[in-house]
């Protein structure tokens, strides 16, 4: 096993709250071998409620195996301000 720490943002944290799952530096017991794919289905997320991965503070891939003591954060699509250009994503809808 791995701890991982987890955060929500924006609209994934009401989400995350009605199926009563932590969301907030949340310390997440996860099976070594796990991805950040693996994690948005095991908190009951799809894949197109997360715009983004953040995986110790950068922009990870879908298929990264999480890590013991990774902090990871799922980013909701639409999420507004400077951080989408200082962490490397955009609004796909304007690509």
């Amino acid at each position: 096993m791995a701890t991982i720490i987890f955060n929500a943002f924006s609209f994934l944290q009401k989400k995350l709250k009605s199926k009563n799952l932590e969301y907030v530096n949340a310390h997440l017991s996860i099976e070594r071998g796990t991805t950040a794919r693996d994690l948005i289905h095991q908190m009951h997320l799809t894949e197109k409620e997360v715009e983004v991965v953040m995986i110790n503070g950068k922009v990870g891939l879908l298929d990264t195996i999480l890590q013991d003591q990774d902090r990871v954060a799922f980013v909701p699509h639409g999420t507004p301000g400077p951080y989408r250009v200082m962490f490397g994503f955009k609004n796909k809808e304007t690509n």
